[in-house]
């Protein structure tokens, strides 16, 4: 049988399925349908220094081939996920990784310095969060702002670094290699891309925020493409996402230069797709004869 077995950031992952920040939750609801530690990891619901109580008005909308979102990080807070989601988190038998958002560089510093000692596998930036202090843009367009949260952050922490980008980046490649100069043990790829939707009837934006993310099938083309064109230009691995909703999906990322993946809107359309997903895996490979996923990495 096919060996789905994964190395990310010196950790041993079962198999390269990993679930979305935002999509999956902690994890316990999903795991009341199918057993998740069949998961090669999970990412956590995005955190914030400070709990928030997220956006109002519409927050999911369904778009041709994806969907958009704007929930706006409803999240317990780091303080909050310690005392009440991480003792059941921590006991997970699969890659455990925590996002962490911020809305300046102090609150990434702080919540990564409360993180630093419990107990999980990964932490995740996530740097497509509005700079508060300069102007709502997020840290993850511009390269040298990036550079000083994840150099910050790197500091704070002694838990493996992998930081999530953004597809509004400037240059995508260059900020992934900034983000491997400042010490980030991986790069995660692509976060949701800035879109709008319009009501006709009533002749206003479906969300409050006029803009909100999309993602979906309709992104894959590009999240692939950007997925390929970091994986050359970095060595540390990379985390390929964006509209992935079956095992062909993960060959082509895996092909592009992935080391794994994660898997975010098909949470939505099919609860089960993860254990679904593993398992078409298996097969593809088996079928093919492929003994691991070494042999078809960054073959393209």
């Amino acid at each position: 049988m096919a060996d789905l077995r994964v190395k990310l950031c010196g950790i041993e992952l079962k198999n390269p399925i990993i679930m979305a920040s935002g999509t999956f939750g902690f994890g316990k609801e999903y795991g009341e349908i199918y057993n998740i530690n069949k998961l090669g990891g999970i990412s956590s619901k995005g955190l914030t220094f400070e709990k928030r109580n997220g956006n109002d008005g519409m927050r999911v909308y369904e778009t041709p081939s994806g969907m958009m979102n704007s929930v706006g990080l409803e999240n317990p807070g780091v303080k909050g996920f310690i005392e009440n989601e991480l003792p059941d988190y921590s006991k997970l038998n699969t890659c455990r990784i925590v996002n962490l958002g911020g809305g300046c560089e102090e609150d990434y510093v702080e919540g990564a310095k409360l993180l630093d000692d419990k107990d999980f596998d990964i932490l995740e930036l996530n740097i497509s969060c509005p700079n508060v202090k300069h102007g709502g843009m997020a840290f993850g367009i511009k390269s040298e702002v990036a550079r000083e949260v994840v150099k910050a952050v790197r500091k704070a922490t002694t838990k493996p670094l992998v930081v999530k980008l953004s597809p509004n980046a400037e240059d995508i490649v260059e900020m992934a290699k900034v983000c491997e100069e400042e010490g980030a043990d991986g790069i995660s790829l692509v976060n949701t891309f800035k879109a709008m939707a319009i009501d006709i009837e009533n002749r206003r934006p479906v969300f409050n925020n006029i803009t909100a993310g999309l993602s979906g099938p309709a992104i894959k083309p590009i999240a692939l493409r950007m997925v390929y064109e970091v994986s050359k230009a970095v060595k540390i691995p990379v985390i390929g996402m964006g509209g992935i909703m079956n095992a062909k999906d993960v060959v082509e990322f895996i092909m592009a230069g992935a080391s794994c993946i994660q898997i975010g809107t098909a949470n939505f359309v099919n609860p089960r797709i993860g254990e679904e997903i593993i398992e078409e895996l298996e097969k593809f490979m088996d079928d093919r004869n492929i003994k691991s996923l070494d042999e078809i990495r960054g073959i393209i």
